[in-house]
């Protein structure tokens, strides 16, 4: 770009690099999603379509993106985790939560209609997004522990305050305060008790989130290739490896899932 007298401007924009050899994760969140469920008729307490679509939009962020090595996704947020050393967009804090945020708001109404085919879109729904920096591996599995907690927590308590609604007819003033003070054990007794409903039998979607992981697919390739001594050809078996996107609904906060994908906290 040639030079002018009004470059000088550029001296203006703050250096927003993240600290080095830190894990960078972006999150991304809904904006007003309570309206945006209500207005779209969202089966509460959990509809499979808005979920499975949030992961369709993160596994287009993964493909976009080399660099992130694992997503963790709930309700209405994802979170994207990039290896310590990244140099993607040089670290720069704006520049990967704008891009993050705004391709998963674009893959979210990009995919919209292949999941609710019946339903239009009322207005285009937003995400906002922020950066954070986690310097050791126990302080990025905390993080991910903290928003498995989360799911769980919140997942309990939805499903006791909306079959409190649905079921027994009570207003959202008297489920919530049914539910006022109770602990996760009462949760669960209303739950047996009142609606014959197991929580340890609902899916594990529900009550862990999703995690994508990016693993190592291996195929096999047939090729003619020249013999060494020029006397032909012959056919010889090469393997390829290529990342594959795997979903999971499996428990991230014991040892069992890092153990089985080591490589996660191993990339640098």
């Amino acid at each position: 770009m040639a030079n002018s007298k009004f470059e000088y401007v550029r001296k203006f924009e703050t250096e927003d690099r993240c600290l080095p050899n830190c894990w960078i994760i972006v999150r991304v969140d809904g904006k007003a999603f309570h309206k945006f469920s209500d207005l779209h008729k969202f089966v509460k307490p959990n509809d499979d379509r808005s979920l499975n679509l949030m992961t369709k939009a993160a596994e287009t962020i993964l493909q976009e993106f080399d660099d992130i090595v694992l997503a963790y996704g709930q309700s209405d947020e994802y979170s994207f985790v990039f290896k310590k050393n990244t140099k993607t967009y040089n670290r720069r804090q704006s520049k990967l939560m704008t891009n993050i945020s705004s391709l998963f708001a674009a893959s979210y109404v990009f995919y919209w209609a292949d999941f609710f085919p019946d339903t239009k879109l009322q207005y285009p729904p937003s995400f906002d997004a922020r950066v954070v920096l986690y310097p050791s591996d126990q302080n990025l599995r905390d993080y991910l522990s903290w928003r498995q907690v989360d799911c769980h927590i919140n997942n309990q308590y939805n499903t006791c305050f909306w079959n409190l609604v649905q079921v027994s007819a009570l207003s959202p003033a008297e489920a919530h305060g049914r539910l006022k003070g109770t602990l996760a054990s009462d949760k669960n007794e209303l739950l047996f008790s009142e609606f014959n409903i197991n929580y340890n039998n609902l899916p594990e979607l529900y009550k862990k989130g999703t995690v994508v992981i990016k693993e190592q697919e291996v195929t096999s390739v047939q090729r003619e290739i020249p013999k060494t001594d020029g006397s032909g050809t012959e056919e010889k078996t090469f393997t390829k490896k290529r990342p594959k996107l795997v979903a999971l609904n499996v428990d991230i906060i014991r040892d069992t899932f890092w153990k089985d994908h080591p490589y996660i906290l191993e990339s640098s």
